[in-house]
């Protein structure tokens, strides 16, 4: 199951965004028990490869789009094309991508 793993802080949690979302759960005696948060890891995963460049993921060193390279382009375009690669080589299908100047990001993607 990709979309089930271990979740990342966002920002809505305290902490800093993309550190371990850890949540102690402690027994009676005091003793922590679980910590590690497990969830979806859907919109996780989009926003890994959409920040990370190539080289960035030891496991899959060819997958990572590099989004802030785009402020040094203005080949939007180019970057929607690499997007849907990236994603796609994860296994996501992706059904919307919506990139362009002054918008925010949005993508519509999911696994296969």
């Amino acid at each position: 199951m990709k979309r089930t793993g271990i979740l990342l802080n966002d920002d809505n949690d305290s902490g800093e965004v993309l550190d371990l979302k850890v949540v102690p759960v402690r027994d009676a005696a005091g003793l922590i028990v679980t910590g590690l948060t497990v969830g979806d890891t859907l919109e996780q995963n989009k926003a890994i490869i959409v920040i990370a460049h190539q080289g960035d993921l030891k496991f899959n060193p060819d997958l990572g789009v590099g989004i802030e390279d785009i402020l040094l382009d203005s080949d939007f375009l180019a970057f929607r094309h690499r997007i849907r690669e990236h994603l796609g080589k994860d296994g996501m299908t992706v059904d919307n991508l919506d990139f362009s100047q002054g918008k925010p990001l949005k993508i519509d993607a999911s696994y296969e």
